[in-house]
Parts: structure tokens; sequence; C-alpha cells
């Protein structure tokens, strides 16, 4: 048997489909990016295939949904020229410094610079215009303990907000309501968003690069974004605490929800990763095809792992260590994007899919 760099999950329609059909751009109506940090980084090759495979010469109107660093990568995707500003974000992230011990003040700082380096205004004008996407991206407006920066009292929200999230996902809602901020000329055609409050929110020249900030935000790690223009007042974050691996209804059985992923299990919140019996609920699933990293692949990187996070602790005071580390993700990564877009080019995708 064919060992493969990828491995495709998909919902019950999407399996219809693909098996009929394999993957035809004008049938994906959705591009999906979950939240992860640094671990998009496996992704790299794989995005960098999506503009020729979903958006050139393309007429429809393609949804990007996308909450914390998917949303990073989609803003790069969505400008004038993709791959260009998908480098430019790439070289921006890579370039990061920290002190030992960085206050939530000093990484704001540094993601706010490299925010930057690659979304500026003439970049947004085209985002905010592009012929085809229809860029969107989730936060969390923070409520109660949680919309306080003190980190003693942030901390013991989220403490409470986890305990509650034991309990019932839904609970979370007592403390975070989502945030959608999307392109002004279309709301995402999303059906049922699981009972959380939803604040949609057109995004605008005013307000892009504070939504994207905010959408990153991380609890405890980044300072939260205050009031954020043309949406209700208070402090935003990372739009992961919901909606971490898109656990959310896409509506319309006729179309696909394209969702490169850096694993092959879909955590729906933040609080959640501890949690192994918490999983989507299957008719969230039904148009989802998943793309990720299969697990030989991953074994062959280096410490048998793709990037995360803990990186930083585990490089500490070794930028080059950790650089030569996610630069040899990054070449590796292009084995994945090759071989996704062979198998939809030859249609050969239906014999990798299995039943998510």
């Amino acid at each position: 048997m064919t060992a493969h760099n990828i491995q495709v999950f998909a919902g019950s329609n999407a399996m219809k489909i693909i098996q009929d059909e394999g993957i035809r751009p004008e049938r994906v109506s959705f591009l999906a990016g979950a939240a992860g940090g640094p671990k998009w980084i496996v992704l790299y090759g794989i995005d960098r295939m999506l503009p020729e495979l979903l958006i050139n010469g393309r007429k429809d109107p393609l949804y990007l949904a996308a909450s914390s660093i998917a949303s990073w990568r989609f803003a790069a995707l969505a400008q004038q020229n993709p791959l260009k500003a998908h480098d430019l974000f790439r070289d921006a992230y890579f370039s990061q410094r920290y002190s030992t011990r960085p206050l939530p003040e000093e990484v704001t700082s540094e993601s706010t610079i490299i925010m930057n380096r690659y979304v500026n205004d003439m970049s947004i004008q085209h985002i905010l215009n592009h012929p085809v996407i229809r860029f969107s991206m989730f936060s969390v407006l923070s409520r109660h303990l949680c919309n306080s920066d003190n980190r003693f009292t942030l901390g013991l929200g989220m403490a409470v907000t986890g305990f509650a999230n034991l309990l019932s996902r839904r609970l979370i809602g007592g403390f975070f309501q989502r945030a959608l901020f999307h392109d002004s000329r279309s709301v995402p055609p999303l059906v049922d968003l699981e009972g959380f409050i939803t604040h949609k929110v057109p995004l605008t020249t005013d307000n892009f690069r504070d939504a994207m900030l905010a959408s990153g935000s991380i609890p405890m790690v980044m300072s939260g974004v205050r009031n954020i223009s043309g949406a209700p007042k208070g402090t935003y974050r990372d739009g992961g605490i919901i909606d971490y691996h898109m656990d959310i209804n896409f509506g319309d059985d006729d179309r696909l929800v394209l969702f490169p992923h850096y694993t092959g299990r879909i955590i729906p919140g933040w609080f959640d990763k501890p949690l192994k019996w918490r999983k989507p609920r299957a008719g969230n699933m039904k148009n989802v095809v998943m793309v990720a990293p299969s697990d030989e692949f991953v074994s062959r990187l280096p410490y048998g792992k793709i990037p995360d996070r803990n990186d930083f602790y585990r490089f500490a005071g070794d930028d080059e260590g950790r650089l030569k580390y996610w630069n040899t993700v990054i070449d590796e990564s292009r084995r994945l994007g090759d071989e996704f877009h062979e198998s939809v080019q030859k249609g050969t995708i239906k014999n990798i899919a299995q039943p998510m």
C-alpha cells in the first residue's frame, strides 16, 4: 500500500461528491481555517496551492471562515498577490523575538509588527473588495471576569470558564460571546452557530487591523483588543476560544467546505483540547473535506512533531535553532502541497479520502 504524505477526511455529503466527481473549484463554497499558533507552518505547502486550485479563474464567491492564526493566513490569501503576501507573512512570523518571560504587552507589540509587515492600507482595500473572496474571521467578546486584562482577574475568569466547559460547551457563552467580522458585501451563509450569542460586524478599513489582531489575541499571552470600531463595546480576544477548529454548520448540501488542517482531530473549542470525548457534531461536518499531514509524514519531521507554541520555550535563547527547525518543516510541507495538488488535478483524491 502506497504511503501518503496527506490524509483526507470527508463528511457524509462530501464523501459522495468526491467519489462522484473529485474536487471541482466551483463546488467549494467555503475555505475554513483553525486556530493553533505555529502549527500553521506545516500547512505552508498546501496554502501556496490554494490560489491556483480555488481562486484563479473563479466566478462564484468563495467564503473564508477563520479564527486566530488562520485569519492571518487567509489575510495573505485574499490579497492581490497571495503568494508574495504569504511569504511576507512567513518571514514576519519567523522573525519573532522575545525576552525570557515576555509580558502580554510585548507579545502584542511583536504581533502588531508582524501584521503590519504584510497587511497595509492598500492590501486591506483589496481584501475588502476582492472580486471573488468574501473574507471573515472569528473573535470573541469577553464578559465579566474575562473582560479584564488584570492577570489575576483574567486567570480566575479563564479557570471558571474551563470548569463550566467541562459541564457543557454552551456554558462558555456566560463568559464569551462570538464575534464574526465579515465582508460588508455579504454575511457568510452559516447555519445555527451552536447557541452562542453572535455579533456580526462588517469589516471596514477602520476596524480590519483591530479585528485581525483580536482574532489571534490569546488570553494571558496577549492583551485583549478593546472597543473595536463598529462592534459592541468591550474586550475582544482569540476566536479559537469558541471556534478552535470550526465546528460550525456551513449549510448547503451541494457545496464543499475545504479545511486544510494540521491534525486529523477536530477540537470544537480552546477549552476542549484536553477533553478527548468532546467531538464536533456530525451534522456540522457533512460537507467538510479536511486535508491534513499524515501520521507518517509528521513522524519524519525533526522531533517527530509539527511546530507549536512550546517551541518558544524549547528554543528559548536559541532563535537560530527554532528557525532551522521551522524552515525544515516549511521545506517538507511542500510535499503536502504537491501531493494535494496532484490528487485534486488527477482526481485521485477519491482514493485517499476516508469517512470523517
